[in-house]
């Protein structure tokens, strides 16, 4: 197929990623044919996918948005994804933080050139090519460095990314050097891919979609999603659905068991 203008060079359009399958999940058009294809396998066997990543962004607006009334101004979007309507900066602009910084962070090399596409002549934002699951990396990077105060409370958000990281990359290391970089009253955005019940014969076969494609999904109970988040500090409603957590009406809940996720926020001491 012909290369778009907008992928960079060294992208393979033949091989699905979990940036830009999200991306089609969510209407998005910065996605590959081999994106779509594994996206429509997935739908056929469990349509409800697309209402749970769609359920996954409401989550994030409402978290960045319950921050940003604490007072929270900085946040640092961990494993960003491809750019699509309610990034982290337009939620503040739309709540009116004028003085808000947000740090986009991929390691999608189109997300992050879209991001710096869209994000060049907006103040207050940069975007970092990077690794989540090497946090003194991500947080050596001199853009983020020289955007952001340590000095302030800092939010570090971890939204449906987690679930890609298994156990023996140690990802409750990788929250608690986050939070540790953090100043008291910063916070950890969270959600995660999981359920404290069996999986249905469409979910097993989605799972297992996921478990053979170049990024396997881990899926992990509430109980162990807690414990992600270690000494933390959790606000209320605590651990929950994702959909259940702080509902606004922005969304519609998934019918009765298809919620498959939980979300959480917590606070730095």
């Amino acid at each position: 197929m012909d290369r778009p203008s907008w992928a960079p060079a060294d992208v393979d359009l033949d091989r699905p990623s979990v940036a830009r399958v999200y991306d089609y999940y969510l209407g998005g058009s910065h996605n590959f044919a081999a994106d779509r294809a594994f996206a429509e396998q997935v739908l056929k066997i469990m349509p409800a996918v697309a209402g749970l990543a769609r359920s996954n962004r409401a989550f994030l607006r409402r978290a960045v948005r319950e921050l940003a009334r604490q007072g929270v101004r900085q946040f640092v979007d961990l494993g960003s994804g491809i750019p699509t309507v309610g990034n982290v900066h337009e939620v503040l602009a739309d709540a009116g933080c004028t003085d808000a910084r947000v740090v986009y962070v991929d390691h999608d090399p189109v997300a992050v050139a879209h991001s710096n596409a869209i994000l060049a002549d907006i103040p207050g934002t940069a975007v970092v090519a990077g690794d989540l699951r090497a946090p003194a990396e991500v947080l050596a990077d001199e853009q983020l460095q020289g955007l952001l105060d340590f000095g302030r409370p800092i939010a570090f958000l971890l939204v449906a990314v987690l679930h890609f990281v298994p156990d023996e990359q140690r990802p409750a290391d990788i929250v608690a050097a986050y939070a540790a970089a953090g100043v008291p009253g910063s916070h950890v955005v969270l959600s995660h891919a999981g359920l404290d019940r069996p999986l249905t014969p469409a979910e097993e076969d989605a799972y297992q979609m996921y478990r053979k494609s170049p990024t396997p999904l881990i899926l992990r109970t509430g109980e162990q999603v807690t414990a992600l988040l270690g000494d933390l500090t959790l606000l209320e409603p605590g651990v929950v659905a994702t959909h259940a957590w702080r509902p606004d009406g922005d969304e519609q809940p998934p019918a009765d068991g298809q919620a498959i996720g939980f979300a959480a926020v917590a606070r730095k001491d």
